[in-house]
């Protein structure tokens, strides 16, 4: 049985009361929302804090609301079920709402949260393993050692960011609302691009520091035509992580062209990956007419192109480049026709 170490729990009410701790603490503390992920890393021996900070009972963290422009505003502690089955969220974010209803299972659905996932820690096969485990095999770059055991000689870490909402946001424009203490204790907020989150280091992908607390995701309206889907690769039809996941967003104009998309993919490097040729391969043709179904297959190679999986997490790795154009196709298929997730085993 993996036992977890000793450490102090915090519940804070507030915002402010959360950030007051993480600048008492500092590196000691690690925040918590839903613990799904946090949990069991800990009982590996892979984060050790002195202090964990939950923030599942700040109310500001919670819900779904609308402003006036349509913009979704979602509490970053909202638990991925709530999102998966909110009208509006479907209606507005389909393949962001289709995302969120494919992390995990069903329990951990009703536990893990939106900021958790967003904030989700790259994973490697190598890593996410016991304390023995990666003591016998030897330390990796990420944790407590000098080597990558996926790249011969590499210096930065490849693990891969394995969050499956992670895509659709950024197909979807989202911005991140984070808050923090200044120099004078004063709580200061800041909005960052979900494009300008991630960075390509597999020790720690994201552009921020450990005092910032994420606060809201802000999905803009969308385009009148809007649709989108999500699709996941994985071994088990639940709680396995992706073994790539491809986001679709396709606004169409009035005549039914295709005046906008993009497409992004998760699961085989440090960050979500942009599509952006496989994008515009779609451009300009209307899904349903001669021309469209080449327009398809051109974004599947274009993507097959771009995508280069590695060893870094469980799943043989030419296979899932192989299902990269197969991916790709069924979800913009599944996006065009307003269907649901594309996920098979």
């Amino acid at each position: 049985m993996l036992r977890l170490p000793k450490f102090e729990v915090a519940a804070p009410q507030t915002v402010d009361e959360a950030l007051a701790l993480l600048a008492e603490y500092g590196a000691d503390a690690m925040l918590m929302a839903g613990g799904t992920d946090l949990v069991p890393n800990m009982k590996h021996g892979l984060f050790e804090p002195k202090l964990v900070v939950s923030v599942s009972a700040i109310d500001e963290l919670q819900g779904v609301a609308i402003e006036d422009d349509g913009t979704l505003v979602i509490g970053a502690a909202t638990t991925l079920q709530a999102v998966a089955t909110n009208d509006e969220v479907r209606r507005r974010a389909p393949a962001f709402a289709q995302a969120a209803g494919l992390v995990a299972g069903p329990q951990l659905r009703r536990m893990g949260t939106v900021g958790g996932n967003v904030m989700l820690d790259t994973r490697c096969q190598w890593y996410n393993q016991t304390h023995f485990w990666r003591k016998s095999l030897g330390f990796c770059l990420k944790k407590d050692g000098s080597l990558c055991h996926v790249v011969e000689g590499g210096s930065k870490c490849v693990a891969a960011a394995s969050n499956d909402t992670a895509p659709t946001l950024m197909s979807l424009g989202a911005k991140l609302v984070f808050a923090r203490r200044n120099s004078e204790g004063q709580v200061v907020r800041k909005t960052l691009a979900v494009d300008d989150l991630y960075k390509s280091d597999g020790a720690f992908n994201k552009k921020v520091a450990g005092d910032e607390l994420l606060i809201a995701v802000r999905i803009p309206a969308g385009a009148p035509q809007h649709r989108g889907a999500y699709g996941k690769l994985r071994d088990r039809g639940s709680i396995d992580f992706p073994l790539l996941g491809v986001a679709v967003r396709i606004d169409l104009d009035d005549a039914g062209a295709v005046a906008d998309a993009d497409l992004v993919a998760v699961a085989l490097q440090a960050r979500p990956i942009r599509l952006k040729k496989a994008a515009e391969a779609l451009v300009g043709n209307t899904p349903g007419k001669p021309g469209w179904d080449e327009a398809v297959d051109a974004a599947a190679e274009a993507a097959y192109g771009q995508c280069h999986p590695m060893p870094n997490i469980p799943g043989d790795h030419d296979y899932r480049r192989e299902m990269v154009p197969v991916y790709v196709r069924r979800t913009i298929r599944a996006a065009v026709a307003g269907e649901g997730p594309v996920h098979h085993v």
